[in-house]
């Protein structure tokens, strides 16, 4: 009840009758009137001044419904007002949300961007927008067929926008079905509650073969003498209005292709193959904001070969060296040359023939070559220097189209019938150190050959021949005097080997013709005294590696290490780096062992270094690599991550939830799955539920929406998968609180 003034009244639609106030006038009014908006539903008691609605109002009629109401005396006449009274309709969920087509169609091409829309469904509510009554929510009921796990379209659920999938933009295949159908449903309340109202439409999807594909491989021939750019090929996108582009698989000066934005592809200039013989590049499509549209083509272009090249000796002169009693029909040798042209191809034949002799004695024709490899022969006569020490050829060296000569000289060389010679018989001995260094040249001796000089026939080589069972020295040759030089080839030692009594022996790389034997005379002594010298410990291994459990007590034995002195004397044992302090080596023995506790989780690969020194002689030290690898033990609880504050915006409406995530310093053997649970305790379970995402997440969510505006504290207990598992049980701090648009907290 109250006087007459302006008022406003919210009546929720099709409540039905319902009195909403009671105007109390005073004399000489004796009633009261009320005029405007009223649909035969509104009315005023006069007399009483009681004003009610006599009925159900509708929002999605009339929303608001403004009428002006007076005091009147006995006769009718106005005392006070008109004064303004509004009344507004408040909409409830009453109308289902409408699709504007009972069926729509779409085209969708093979290999299409996932996530880019082709089609569109649209729908509309006859509530209040609003109100979440009239917000609508779109989602994918059914997909027929469905061959795979995933659906390949999926929808926005704001917009109605239909797309394909990740799997859909990889599987979709017109050969393997063309058509699909999906039946798409609309729900309002956002789709939020089970209450919401909902609709549905079928979308018959057709897909037909992508436009955009890579060309088949390019066949382009090399020097082309025509105008260019030249057009080679097309690709084409499924989108419109795309920008296309080409970028380069390989890193070159330059790429002499391009592509128009219609998609022709282009040489830009001549190619020859003997620079490049085949081009790999990319061709790709943008939006106008620079975003990639489609996936890019790979275009492969081979360079097609033509004979434009000729023959090229590859050398000047090809000398070749012939004993003098080499056999008629003998191979002495192979002319070799090369071709820039397609290899395998007949642009890259090669042939050859003798064009000239010289000398000509004892005939013109003592040599033949073999026309397709080059190789060199002795016709029928063995060579005797006697004609001629040296031949020289004009070979003829063809393919299809050009030729070149190249130069040949047969070198006739003495045949190998006499051995080398020590000038001396036994050059006695020298002394040296163990420790003298690899490489050193000890001793130098000489031996003479009678054949022809810098041939194989008198080329002295020398070897050690008995004394030397593990290669300890190798004797190098000065090829121009012959002399050879001992050099050290491994490091001496003074305890396996003290004394050498070498054999060397003296030979030449060509064979002695029959009848001709190596003997003494091409053999020489030699000895080598090797003297002590006092030498650091030697570890048995070049690295001391093992691994044990991150648990194991204090004073656990490791490992043994083990080392020795050449010289035979005591050694003893020490640890270098040991920075944290968690090992201790028995000096004498070489046993490791812990000294404090281990943790993996400080340090999982633990890596110092044991020194061996003589006993009387600490000078004398070794070092060798000591690694300890530490394996985990479950040993760490497991907590939650806080990056970021968990909180619920304030009022509640249902439905919310956060995500938390547990992890765990321990490997991911022990951390790799954790169970969430709440605390046991009445008031946490009743207020508060918690659902596994996966193996390191959770979402909790709040039972119901009757909380205050504060910051609760929500215990849950987490547990590894350990054995025995691990449980901790921490308090999250939830926040309850209003929030601005951008949804944070304040």
């Amino acid at each position: 009840t109250g006087p007459l003034k302006d008022m406003n009244f919210s009546v929720q639609e099709g409540e039905g009758l319902r009195i909403l106030h009671q105007f109390i006038f005073e004399p000489p009014a004796v009633g009261v009137r009320i005029s405007g908006e009223k649909p035969g539903i509104i009315n005023i008691e006069s007399k009483m001044g009681i004003l009610y609605i006599n009925g159900s109002l509708d929002w999605e009629t009339q929303p608001v419904h403004k009428l002006q109401v007076e005091s009147l005396d006995k006769d009718g006449n106005k005392v006070k007002g008109p004064y303004a009274v509004t009344i507004y309709v408040e909409d409830i969920n009453d109308n289902p949300p409408e699709f504007d087509q009972i069926k729509y169609t779409g085209v969708v091409r093979q290999n299409s961007r996932p996530g880019k829309p082709f089609m569109y469904v649209h729908a509309t509510d006859r509530d209040d927008p609003a109100t979440p009554h009239a917000q609508l929510s779109y989602s994918i009921l059914h997909h027929f067929p469905n061959p795979y796990s995933e659906m390949l379209f999926q929808i926005d659920s704001a917009t109605g926008a239909i797309s394909p999938s990740r799997t859909g933009s990889y599987y979709l295949d017109p050969q393997k079905q063309d058509t699909f159908t999906l039946v798409v449903s609309v729900k309002d309340m956002a789709g939020m509650t089970a209450n919401a109202f909902a609709s549905s439409a079928d979308v018959i999807i057709t897909v037909k073969e992508s436009l955009w594909k890579a060309p088949p491989t390019i066949y382009i021939q090399e020097n082309s003498t025509q105008v260019h750019p030249v057009n080679i090929s097309k690709v084409q996108s499924n989108e419109p209005d795309v920008i296309y582009d080409i970028f380069e698989k390989e890193k070159l000066p330059r790429l002499p292709f391009s592509i128009s934005q219609n998609g022709d592809i282009y040489v830009t200039e001549p190619l020859d193959r003997e620079e490049k013989d085949t081009y790999t590049f990319f061709v790709i499509t943008k939006d106008n904001k620079g975003e990639l549209v489609d996936k890019p083509l790979q275009v492969h272009v081979i360079v097609k070969d033509i004979n434009d090249n000729p023959p090229v000796c590859q050398q000047d002169l090809t000398v070749i060296e012939v004993q003098e009693n080499e056999i008629g029909g003998s191979n002495i040798g192979t002319l070799f040359a090369t071709d820039m042209d397609e290899e395998g191809t007949l642009n890259s034949r090669l042939q050859f023939k003798i064009q000239s002799q010289d000398p000509k004695v004892p005939s013109d024709s003592l040599f033949y070559i073999q026309q397709d490899t080059g190789n060199l022969h002795l016709s029928g006569l063995s060579l005797n220097k006697i004609y001629s020490p040296k031949y020289s050829l004009k070979v003829l060296v063809t393919d299809p189209a050009f030729q070149t000569i190249c130069d040949v000289e047969v070198h006739v060389i003495d045949i190998n019938d006499q051995i080398p010679i020590f000038e001396k018989s036994d050059y006695h001995s020298v002394t040296v150190a163990e420790s003298i260094p690899v490489g050193t040249v000890i001793l130098e001796i000489q031996a003479t050959d009678g054949d022809e000089p810098a041939t194989g026939s008198s080329l002295i080589t020398y070897q050690v021949k008995e004394g030397d069972p593990n290669n300890t020295f190798i004797i190098e040759t000065d090829s121009e005097t012959n002399r050879g030089f001992v050099k050290i080839n491994k490091a001496l030692d003074f305890e396996t080997t003290p004394v050498y009594n070498l054999v060397i022996n003296a030979t030449n790389p060509e064979p002695l013709v029959p009848g001709v034997q190596y003997n003494s005379s091409s053999l020489t002594l030699f000895k080598v005294f090797v003297t002590n010298v006092d030498e650091p410990p030697i570890f048995l291994k070049p690295v001391y590696k093992t691994e044990v459990r991150e648990d194991i007590p204090v004073n656990t034995l490791v490992m043994t290490v083990e080392a020795y002195d050449p010289e035979g004397d005591s050694v003893r044992y020490s640890l270098e780096g040991d920075v944290k302090k968690w090992l201790r080596i028995d000096s004498a023995t070489g046993q490791v062992y812990t000294a404090s506790r281990l943790d993996r989780e400080q340090e999982e690969i633990y890596s110092i270094e044991v020194a061996v020194s003589e006993l009387n002689n600490a000078a004398q030290k070794s070092k060798a690599p000591l690694i300890l690898h530490l394996r985990d033990v479950n040993d760490n609880l497991p907590y939650l991550a806080t990056d970021y504050p968990a909180f619920f915006c304030y009022p509640l409406s249902g439905g919310e939830k956060t995500l938390i995530q547990a992890v765990d310093a321990d490997e991911q053997w022990f951390l790799s799955k954790f169970t969430f649970s709440l605390a046991d305790d009445m008031n946490t379970r009743n207020n508060w539920e918690i659902s596994e995402v996966n193996a390191t997440h959770a979402y909790l969510s709040p039972k119901h929406a009757n909380f205050e505006e504060k910051v609760y504290n929500v215990p849950i207990v987490l547990s590894d998968n350990g054995n025995p598992p691990l449980e901790n049980k921490v308090n999250l701090k939830v926040s309850i609180c209003t929030c601005s648009s951008e949804k944070s907290c304040f």
